[in-house]
């Protein structure tokens, strides 16, 4: 859903019970995934790795705050999702220089821990994926929750992918490239979500002053 839609109708604001359950459930598998990945990244020595376990955390964080929010004027939901959004490009960016990183200083990645971790990851994304699949087109809050959750799906078939690429090629390159485009997915995410919360929070304001 685009920004100027936002502006015009409202948008799901996850004020549903199920909704709430959602939630619950996909910070559970997240926090699971986030210790799992970062432990096995290092272990491996795989950036990519490292990049889908911090993912994994920024989402944590993501539908606590969502959580928190719920219920909240509209102005204030937009204001978290701004957070969120913020926080993604930090990651991003913070993924980037970790593969650069990579590139000068360490060697190859262990392609075995990589392709099973990321097999691992990718069951629990799309279990999270499935459970938040109804509430894709909300407001900027909703929406971020299931940005995240698509990201974290598409970056664990990529990391799978550089596992084997790795394994064939006797190189870091495929873990680096992987890496690196996980990190403008996550800046492009941000983007999203800053520009619908945007409005959001101008749609929140008029209708403050409106009354």
């Amino acid at each position: 859903m685009s920004a100027h839609c936002c502006e015009h109708q409202p948008a799901f604001d996850g004020l549903s019970p199920a909704y709430r359950r959602a939630l619950w459930v996909v910070i559970a598998i997240n926090a699971t995934m986030f210790a799992v990945e970062m432990i096995a990244g290092a272990m491996a020595g795989s950036r990519a790795l490292q990049a889908d376990a911090l993912d994994f955390l920024g989402d944590t964080a993501t539908y606590g705050i969502s959580l928190a929010v719920l219920g909240l004027p509209l102005r204030a939901r937009a204001t978290a999702a701004l957070a969120k959004g913020a926080s993604l490009a930090v990651m991003g960016a913070w993924v980037l220089g970790a593969t650069a990183y990579q590139v000068f200083v360490l060697g190859v990645p262990r392609a075995d821990i990589m392709g099973l971790v990321g097999l691992l990851a990718l069951v629990a994304n799309l279990a999270s994926v499935l459970v938040l699949m109804s509430y894709r087109n909300g407001d900027s809050n909703v929406r971020s929750v299931w940005l995240c959750s698509r990201n974290d799906a598409i970056g664990n078939v990529a990391v799978v992918a550089a596992a084997g690429a790795v394994f064939v090629t006797g190189t870091a390159w495929p873990d680096l490239i992987v890496a690196a485009l996980m990190a403008g997915l996550f800046l492009w995410s941000s983007l999203q979500i800053v520009r619908q919360a945007l409005a959001e929070r101008r749609h929140g304001e008029a209708h403050a002053a409106a009354e």
